[in-house]
């Protein structure tokens, strides 16, 4: 027992010591860490903030689109995208804008719009599905060298039925029937039994299997 006082003794002279050595800076670090905390929480606090405001931004967007009011829809797209061009929101608010700009047959400024919003998005299967609504704007423009070189730099599988299958249209377009054959049973694989885009699929491997005829 002797010993394990005198052990105690020693170990607080020697706490008491180190203190009396370091007691600033642990204060400081101290201070330093709860300056940290509040700070992080600060920061957590203020982007879920913008994230309210984004979510509300597109929100009345949504409304406006659905009132038929294009151009106040437009106007708030861009105000998501000059406040908030860090947000998903934004992203997504500027790829649906895309699609209207497709309807208007405004195919480069609907372009513009994809690129922006796959260079703002974040989650690598948005980016992906982004990318191959290029590349079906881009054979929408004639481009259908640029829209196969990007549906086949596209990554992952998440979407490969859609992909395939617009890399058979590609194909096509390039006058390459057999590949795009391939291309076509490949989007068929992979998509479900139950899935809608069958019917279309068939009709397109129906298509060519016509023409192949007819050519031969």
């Amino acid at each position: 027992m002797a010993f394990d006082a005198y052990d105690d003794y020693e170990q607080g002279e020697l706490v008491q010591k180190w203190l009396r050595q370091n007691g600033l800076s642990i204060v400081v670090g101290i201070a330093i860490g709860l300056v940290g905390i509040f700070g992080w929480q600060q920061w957590r606090n203020h982007q879920a903030s913008r994230q309210m405001a984004a979510a509300n931004l597109y929100q009345q967007l949504q409304a406006a689109v659905l009132a038929g009011q294009n151009d106040q829809a437009d106007r708030l797209t861009g105000q998501l995208q000059s406040e908030f061009a860090d947000s998903s929101y934004t992203a997504f608010a500027v790829g649906e804008r895309a699609q209207r700009e497709v309807q208007a047959k405004q195919l480069d400024r609907a372009l513009a719009s994809l690129q922006w919003a796959e260079g703002h998005l974040k989650d690598a299967a948005l980016k992906a599905l982004m990318q191959l609504r290029i590349a079906q704007v881009e054979l929408a423009s004639g481009k259908a060298a640029d829209a196969l070189a990007r549906i086949d730099g596209v990554a992952g599988d998440a979407y490969k039925g859609l992909a395939q299958e617009l890399r058979g249209d590609a194909l096509v377009k390039l006058n390459r029937p057999d590949d795009a054959r391939k291309a076509y049973e490949a989007a068929l694989a992979a998509l479900g039994e139950d899935a809608p885009q069958r019917g279309a699929l068939q009709m397109k491997l129906d298509d060519l299997a016509v023409a192949g005829k007819q050519g031969a």
